[in-house]
C-alpha cells in the first residue's frame, strides 16, 4: 500500500443554483462574502479539485442578480459586483465591498490587494523580515486567491495541467471579518488536520554527525536534568554522505551510515521505549544512486538494469517512480521505527510539468502516504502557497542567528494565520551564523514554548549546540524551566489543536483578528493571542542596561488581565510597555481565564492522557472551558473518540470540574487535580466529589496571590466541586513588592534606588509624577511605572 492511490476528502462541485454563466464566464457566489470568478475563451470551466481547492458545495446564499445584454451586476448583503461580460478587464469588471471604508472598499479587476500579509515558503538564510506572500486578510475589505494556473486533480488522484488561458480567482469580501474569511478558506482548501498529541512537545533537532552512542548519551544527559522531549529529529547524517564523487553529493540518501549506526532497529526502539518519536531528514532531489542498499530493487522496478548503475532520476511528476520511491525507500525504513518524514526540499520550482512544484507534490502525496500504518497523517515540509495548511507541520528554514530574526518570528507565526497556515516550526535559537547571545538563547526558547510547535535547532557548528548547560547558569535555568513548562501545557495545546481542526480557529492570532476596528492592534505585530485563554508578548530586543530587563510593546484588550506567572492584575483598554527580566517572559490570561496542563510525570517524555492535572484559573469573571482528549493519534477525528471534561468558574460560587463525558477509555481511571487560582486573596475551601467531602491539600503562595487545593484519586466519572466560603476575591497589586523587585535588579546607585522606593511606599500609584521629578533613567522610569499604573 502507498499514497498515490489515495485521495484527499473533496467535495469540489459548486451548487448549480450558486452560479451565473455565460457563454465564456461563469461565476459562483460561495457565501455572501466569496465569490469564484472564472472567464474562458473556449467556455470550459473546472468542477475538480485542484491543488489549492477542494471544496466549493458551499450552501447557497441569498444573492440577487440584475441583467441587460452588455451588463450583470450581482449584489448579495456584503458585496456589489458589476460586470459587462467580457474578457476581465478594469473597466469591465468591478467590486464593492460594502460596509468597509468608504475610500478602500472597490476593487477593478487588476488591481493589485493590499492585504495584511500571509506567510512564505521559507526562512533560508533569512536575517530579519523577509517579504510575504498573500492571506485573505486585508484591512482594505478584500482579497484575492487566485487559482488560474494551479493543476486540477484528476478522479485517479493525479495532477493534470489547465488551461492556459482560463482565469480563475476568488474574491474574499469580508471586510473586517478575518476570522470569519479564514474560516471559509478552510472550508473551500480543506480543513486543517488534526495533529498527534506528541508533536506538541519539545523537539530535538541538531545538524550534527550524531553516533548512535552519543544520541543517545544525549537523550540520557537530557532525562537526568529533567529536561523532556517527545520528538527526536536526526539530520542528513543518518545516511551516508561521504560517497565517491563519480556518485555526485551526499545529500541524498536512503543508506543507514552502519558506522554512526549498527543496528538502527534497535536504537529507534530504544527512542521509543522512551516515548519519544523520531524523524529523518531527507533531500531527495539527487534520485537513487548506485551505492545505496535499495538501488538494485528500485532500478530493476524503474526497468533500469542494476549492473549499469545508471542512477534513477528523481522525478516527482512520474506516478511509477513515486510508487517506488515510497514503497522501496520509505516503507522499509518506516517499518524499522521511522515515525514520520522532515522533506528538505531545496531545489526550486521546476518540474516536467509546466507550472507544477514538487515541493507541493512531494507535500501531498507524503503526507497521504503517512497513513498507511493507522496512525495520524503527519509530514515536515515547507511551505508550497495556499491551501498548504493540509499537509502540516510547516519546518520555515535556516535562519541566521540574530535579533533581528529573533524579531521577526512572533509576527511571522502569527501572520501566517491570515492564510490559514497555522501550525509552523521555527529553528529555536536560530540556526546558523551570527554570535552567540545567551539572552538572545533565552529569549528564543520562550518564544519557542509559546509556538504552535517547539523545535530547537542549529547548524553544524561545534560551538552552536542548544543544550542548556552549554550556556551561563541564568539563561540555563531559563531554558530548562521553560522547556518543562511546554511539556506542561500540552492538554491545553491539545484542545486548540482540536479547535484548529474543528473550528478553524488557529492555535496562534494576530490580535487585529479579535478587535479589528482598534487602531492599536495593528501596532504590535509581535503579540499574539495564544489559544483562547492568553496572549502573548514575546520579548525579542536586548535588556536595557540598568533595568536588566527586556520590553515590548502590548495591547490588552478591555477587560481585566493577569500576568500569567506572577498574578499581577491590569486594566486593558490600552497600549502599554511591557518590562520583564531575562527569567520572565509576558504572558497574560483574561479574567476567568482556565488553562489545563499536567504535573510531570516521572518518565517526563510521557505525553498520553495524564493522570495529575494542574489547572490555572483566573479571578475577575465567570467562564467555562471544555477540556478535549482522546487516543492522541487515532487516524480519524471521529466524535466518538473523544472525551469531553468541563472545566467552570463560578466566581461567586466555585469552580466545578464535570464528570468527564464520552470515550472514557483514553483516560486514567482516577485523577489527580492540582488546581492553581492566581492573582486571588487566601480563601477557605470545601471540596466535594459527587456532593461527598474529600480530603484536599490547601496552600497560599502571598508572593504570586496564588491559593492551590489539591485533591487525589478523584474517579474521572466524578464530579468535583470546589467551594469558596466568601467567594473567589481578586487579590490587590502588591505595588510596592514589585518596585522593589525592579530596583533590587537596577543598575544604579544603592541611595537613588532606596529614595525611589520610599517614594512609591508613601504615594502608591500617585508616586509617576514625583517620579519623573527625580529624573531617573527612562527605562527604569518605564518599568516601575509599568507597575504603578497596571490597574
Amino acid at each position: 500500500m502507498n499514497g498515490i492511490n489515495e485521495k484527499l476528502d473533496a467535495r469540489p462541485m459548486a451548487a448549480k443554483a450558486s452560479m451565473i454563466q455565460g457563454e465564456n464566464y461563469r461565476i459562483t457566489v460561495l457565501t455572501e462574502s466569496l465569490l469564484r470568478l472564472e472567464y474562458s475563451r473556449e467556455g470550459v470551466f473546472e468542477d475538480r479539485a485542484t491543488q489549492t481547492v477542494l471544496n466549493r458545495d458551499f450552501p447557497v446564499p441569498a444573492f440577487k442578480v440584475t441583467e441587460t445584454a452588455e451588463e450583470l451586476r450581482l449584489f448579495t448583503s456584503a458585496l456589489e459586483m458589476t460586470y459587462n461580460k467580457r474578457e476581465f478587464a478594469p473597466n469591465g469588471l468591478f467590486i464593492k465591498v460594502t460596509g468597509g471604508r468608504s475610500n478602500e472598499t472597490n476593487w477593478h479587476y487588476g488591481d493589485p490587494v493590499k492585504d495584511l500579509g500571509g506567510t512564505a515558503r521559507t526562512l533560508d538564510e533569512a536575517d530579519g523580515a523577509i517579504p510575504l506572500e498573500s492571506g485573505v486578510v486585508s484591512r482594505n475589505g478584500f482579497s484575492i486567491v487566485d487559482d488560474s494556473s494551479s493543476m486540477a486533480i484528476t478522479e485517479n488522484g493525479w495532477v493534470e495541467v489547465r488551461p492556459k488561458d482560463s482565469i480563475d480567482f476568488y474574491f474574499f469580501g469580508y471586510g473586517h471579518r478575518y476570522q470569519e474569511a479564514v474560516k471559509d478558506l478552510y472550508y473551500l482548501c480543506g480543513k486543517t488536520p488534526l495533529l498527534p498529541r506528541w508533536v506538541f512537545g519539545n523537539w530535538w533537532s541538531r545538524y550534527h554527525r550524531y553516533t548512535e552512542k552519543e544520541y543517545k548519551e544525549l537523550m540520557e544527559r537530557f532525562e537526568q536534568e529533567r529536561i523532556p522531549f517527545s520528538v527526536a529529529v536526526v539530520d542528513m547524517d543518518w545516511h551516508l554522505v561521504d560517497i565517491d564523487p563519480k556518485y555526485g553529493s551526499g545529500w541524498t540518501g536512503y543508506t543507514w551510515n552502519r558506522d554512526f549506526f549498527p543496528d538502527p532497529g534497535e536504537f529507534m526502539d530504544w527512542l521509543h521505549g522512551r516515548n519519544m518519536k523520531i524523524t529523518l531528514n531527507v533531500h531527495p532531489a539527487d534520485g537513487v544512486r548506485a551505492y545505496e542498499e535499495a538501488y538494485e530493487r528500485v532500478a530493476k522496478r524503474m526497468g533500469i538494469n542494476p549492473d549499469s548503475q545508471e542512477p534513477v532520476q528523481f522525478d516527482v511528476t512520474d506516478r511509477h517512480f513515486l510508487e517506488v520511491y515510497f514503497e522501496e525507500l520509505h516503507h522499509p525504513l518506516e517499518d524499522e521505527g521511522v515515525d514520520f518524514w522532515w522533506l528538505d526540499w531545496q531545489q526550486g520550482t521546476v518540474t516536467k510539468i509546466p507550472g507544477l512544484d514538487p515541493l507541493w507534490m512531494l507535500n501531498h502525496f507524503h503526507y497521504l502516504d503517512s497513513a498507511r500504518r493507522g496512525k495520524r497523517r503527519l509530514t515536515f515540509s515547507r511551505y508550497a502557497g495556499i491551501g498548504s495548511h493540509r499537509y502540516p507541520i510547516g519546518f520555515s528554514g535556516d535562519t541566521v542567528i540574530t535579533w533581528d530574526s529573533l524579531k521577526f518570528q512572533p509576527y511571522f507565526t502569527a501572520t501566517a494565520s491570515n492564510a490559514g497556515y497555522g501550525w509552523w516550526s521555527h529553528d529555536i535559537g536560530g540556526h546558523m551564523h551570527g554570535v552567540r547571545d545567551d539572552e538572545m538563547t533565552a529569549r528564543w526558547v520562550q518564544l519557542g514554548v509559546f509556538s504552535p510547535l517547539n523545535r530547537l535547532h542549529s547548524t553544524d557548528n561545534p560551538f552552536n549546540g542548544k543544550e542548556p548547560w552549554k550556556y551561563n547558569k541564568i539563561t540555563q535555568s531559563v531554558m530548562e524551566e521553560f522547556l518543562r513548562l511546554r511539556h506542561k501545557m500540552v492538554p491545553y495545546l491539545y484542545t486548540m489543536n482540536r479547535y484548529a481542526s474543528r473550528d478553524g480557529q488557529p492555535l496562534v492570532r494576530p490580535m487585529y483578528w479579535l478587535e479589528p476596528e482598534r487602531e492599536e492592534t495593528y501596532d504590535v505585530p509581535n503579540e499574539y493571542y495564544f489559544g483562547t485563554e492568553l496572549i502573548a508578548v514575546p520579548i525579542t530586543d536586548p535588556a536595557d542596561p540598568c533595568t536588566c530587563m527586556g520590553c515590548a510593546k502590548a495591547w490588552l484588550p478591555k477587560g481585566t488581565w493577569f500576568d500569567f506567572f506572577t498574578g499581577r492584575r491590569y486594566e486593558g483598554g490600552r497600549l502599554l510597555s511591557v518590562w520583564r527580566s531575562v527569567e520572565e517572559m509576558p504572558v497574560f490570561a483574561r479574567a476567568g481565564a482556565i488553562v489545563p496542563m499536567q504535573e510531570l510525570p516521572e518518565q517526563m517524555n510521557d505525553l498520553s492522557n495524564p493522570e495529575k492535572m494542574e489547572i490555572y484559573v483566573f479571578p475577575g469573571a465567570d467562564n467555562c472551558f471544555s477540556l478535549w482528549e482522546d487516543e492522541g493519534d487515532s487516524l480519524e477525528d471521529a466524535d466518538e473518540n473523544w472525551v469531553c471534561t468541563k472545566l467552570t468558574l463560578k466566581n461567586k460560587e466555585g469552580f466545578f470540574v464535570s464528570a468527564a463525558q464520552g470515550n472514557i477509555s483514553v483516560l486514567p481511571g482516577k485523577r489527580t487535580w492540582t488546581l492553581h487560582f492566581r492573582g486571588v486573596e487566601n480563601a477557605t475551601v470545601k471540596v466535594q466529589a459527587e456532593g461527598l467531602n474529600v480530603a484536599a491539600e490547601q496552600s497560599y503562595d502571598a508572593a504570586a496571590c496564588t491559593l492551590t487545593v489539591r485533591t487525589a484519586d478523584i474517579p474521572v466519572t466524578s464530579a468535583l466541586e470546589v467551594q469558596f466560603e466568601e467567594g473567589l476575591l481578586t487579590a490587590e497589586n502588591h505595588m510596592t513588592q514589585f518596585v522593589y523587585e525592579i530596583l533590587e535588579r537596577a543598575q544604579i546607585a544603592y541611595d537613588l534606588k532606596e529614595a525611589v522606593l520610599k517614594t512609591v511606599e508613601e504615594l502608591g500609584e500617585k508616586a509617576v509624577p514625583a517620579l519623573f521629578a527625580m529624573e531617573l533613567d527612562e527605562a527604569l522610569l518605564c518599568a516601575v511605572t509599568e507597575v504603578l499604573t497596571a490597574c
